[in-house]
């Protein structure tokens, strides 16, 4: 039997037992948009039929909060955050440097200095020399961005790939437990549905590029979204 979900499997799999470092395709190249299909379906349905309703019965059954990140959102608020701002950033974040390109690594460190300043003006508000490095980096992010759109991946990308594909995903995972008011051992496999949109969102961008694991990543937290949101109005 073959279709979209069956053959996007099997790229899938075989990547899973040997993440490499690849040249994205785009959406438009011949086969992309059907193996996109194929694994968001494959997503969708494992998150749905397996992981969400594990999510569930593990809640119920060690007494686990429900998660609380956005709790204090109205809906109008909540949705537009969660179904798009969330994916854009945590893709760039997360797998937007999973090509070893130095312009994405450029502007991954120019994000980690620019929480840095923003910590530091939340300490000293009236710092000048806060203000002056933020208007700097702002300036150097394009510059640099531009300055090294022809470099190739670095070489260690190449070797280590495996290393930083597994990695991004268990980080991802786990940085999403802040979500829950209390952190224990026992929650983390509350995180399990992360740590599958980790590792399909990183082939997808390794395959098909960022914006295909975007596309992906708003349409798995839509589903989520959408689901507790209907049964909240049930309960």
């Amino acid at each position: 039997m073959t279709g979209p979900i069956p053959e996007a499997f099997a790229a899938f799999r075989a990547f899973l037992r040997r993440p490499m470092l690849l040249e994205p395709s785009g959406l438009r190249a011949p086969g992309a948009k059907r193996l996109w299909l194929g694994m968001a379906g494959l997503h969708l349905s494992v998150l749905l039929l397996v992981l969400l309703p594990f999510l569930k019965a593990w809640q119920h059954a060690l007494g686990l909060p429900a998660p609380d990140a956005y709790g204090k959102l109205s809906p109008q608020v909540m949705i537009p955050v969660v179904v798009l701002v969330a994916p854009v950033l945590e893709e760039a974040i997360f797998r937007g440097w999973l090509t070893g390109r130095p312009r994405a690594l450029w502007l991954l460190g120019c994000l980690f200095a620019l929480v840095g300043l923003g910590l530091a003006a939340n300490a000293a508000p009236a710092s000048p020399g806060v203000s002056v490095a933020l208007l700097a980096l702002l300036v150097a992010a394009p510059l640099g961005w531009f300055a090294l759109r022809r470099r190739a991946a670095l070489a260690i990308f190449a070797t280590r790939q495996p290393v930083f594909y597994y990695a991004s995903a268990v980080v991802f995972a786990l940085s999403h437990l802040a979500n829950y008011p209390r952190v224990s051992l026992a929650a983390v496999p509350l995180v399990l549905p992360q740590l599958w949109t980790g590792l399909t969102a990183g082939f997808v961008r390794m395959r098909l590029g960022l914006p295909a694991a975007i596309a992906l990543h708003i349409s798995a937290n839509a589903l989520a979204l959408g689901l507790a949101l209907a049964l909240s109005r049930l309960a």
